[in-house]
């Protein structure tokens, strides 16, 4: 069973991706509403993989990511950046951060599953 925490604070994009993910076996989907209770959610349900809206309240996504990959429990956890304010210089933000990948909103479903797919596989042994 692969553990997802969706880190995100619009309802429309939950619903959607828990609704996508409850349709395959082998997931089980967690979320956070904003990034410090992703933070704090990430320390105690050690996700395999984080998907992290960068646009949050309470403290942003890039703080988030930065907070989750500075703590030894969960720095080993995979992070994909998910923004719809895709500008220039994004990606390479969102990477220095911390993030293992980054894609755009709208979410293209089949390609996140390739994106989870990929980072899960290069997730180091034993984590």
């Amino acid at each position: 069973m692969t553990k997802i925490l969706y880190v995100e604070d619009n309802d429309d994009n939950i619903y959607m991706l828990r609704m996508r993910f409850d349709l395959l076996e082998g997931y089980e989907f967690l979320v956070a509403n904003d990034g410090a209770a992703g933070v704090e959610k990430a320390a105690v349900e050690l996700p395999d993989v984080i998907l992290m809206d960068l646009d949050l309240p309470v403290i942003d996504g890039w703080e988030a990511t930065r907070r989750i990959k500075g703590n030894e429990a969960t720095r080993h956890i995979p992070v994909i950046a998910l923004t719809a304010h895709a500008m220039s210089g994004s990606r390479e933000k969102a990477l220095a951060a911390g993030c293992d990948d980054f894609d755009t909103k709208p979410i293209d479903f089949e390609r996140l599953v390739r994106k989870i797919n990929s980072v899960l596989a290069n997730k180091p042994a034993g984590r």
